[in-house]
């Protein structure tokens, strides 16, 4: 019995970690202007930011097709997997997982395929993705492997802090004025990830106090078993990890937002991601 795991590219999971545990990425597309880029393969994150920066409007994002699932689960049925299973982007975001849920209709016949709805964003997903790969490694069924990944929705939390209002003002989310207002005292705006949506979190006056924030998140609970950071080209990245180490029971993953999350949350935007045990 040989299970995969397939998920989409708003996984944000370096790509060193997806080697590692064998996990197949169907990456979502990203639109600037006239030209469309296929994610992290026809646009590296490093491009992104450099487009964004000349960019008065903010990309597009488009969901994979069904197609590119299908093409996916055949190609690792191919390759002997006995059965998959896809965990993708929150659906409330995104319609990467009906994509995902209709090419497993498609194949049903070929190879059974479990699709969970993350029900988050970036590591957040990107670490439901790396738990069920390691079930699946220790020889856990395919309804098993699932099962690890839908136990982990409600206790996976994402929290951010934005370093700059531009993106939410290029998308139309807030005022040129109150952007500006915002920029002048330093505010530090922090969202959240709860039932698969954004939500506001509150606000910092500066980026030491919203660092802060974050990792008190962390610390209001006492049964964190993973800690995970997501950043957009942030320098103190390092740093920041530092400040979670005595919060974070293992080693501390560390991944880039690209361009799917990156779209609406900008350059600076940095995030704890955590698990907890109930």
């Amino acid at each position: 019995m040989t299970i995969r795991i397939v998920t989409d590219s708003a996984c944000d999971l370096p790509a060193s970690t997806l080697a590692e545990h064998g996990i197949t990425v169907v990456p979502l597309k990203i639109r600037f202007g006239d030209h469309e880029f296929v994610d992290r393969e026809e646009l590296s994150t490093a491009e992104f930011w450099a487009r964004c920066s000349a960019s008065a409007e903010l990309p597009s994002t488009a969901a994979p097709s069904v197609g590119n699932f299908t093409t996916a689960y055949q190609r690792l049925a191919a390759e002997g997997a006995t059965g998959i299973v896809a965990i993708c982007l929150s659906s409330a975001l995104s319609a990467t997982m009906q994509s995902a849920q209709l090419a497993a209709g498609e194949v049903a016949g070929t190879i059974p395929v479990e699709v969970v709805d993350s029900r988050s964003v970036s590591l957040g997903l990107g670490m439901m993705v790396v738990a069920a790969a390691e079930a699946a490694a220790r020889g856990a069924s395919l309804a098993e492997t699932a099962a690890v990944a839908r136990d982990l929705v409600p206790r996976t939390h994402v929290w951010a802090a934005f370093d700059t209002l531009e993106n939410l003002k290029k998308g139309g989310r807030i005022g040129g004025a109150k952007a500006f207002l915002a920029s002048a005292l330093a505010i530090k705006p922090i969202i959240v990830c709860r039932d698969g949506e954004v939500h506001e979190g509150g606000k910092q006056r500066t980026r030491a106090k919203a660092l802060a924030f974050l990792v008190d998140k962390v610390n209001e609970h006492s049964d964190v078993t993973r800690v995970a950071v997501a950043h957009a080209d942030c320098s103190d990245v390092d740093a920041f990890v530092e400040m979670l180490r005595p919060s974070a029971p293992g080693e501390i993953l560390v991944g880039d937002i690209g361009a799917v999350i990156g779209t609406h949350a900008g350059r600076g935007t940095i995030a704890v991601v955590f698990q907890t045990s109930s």
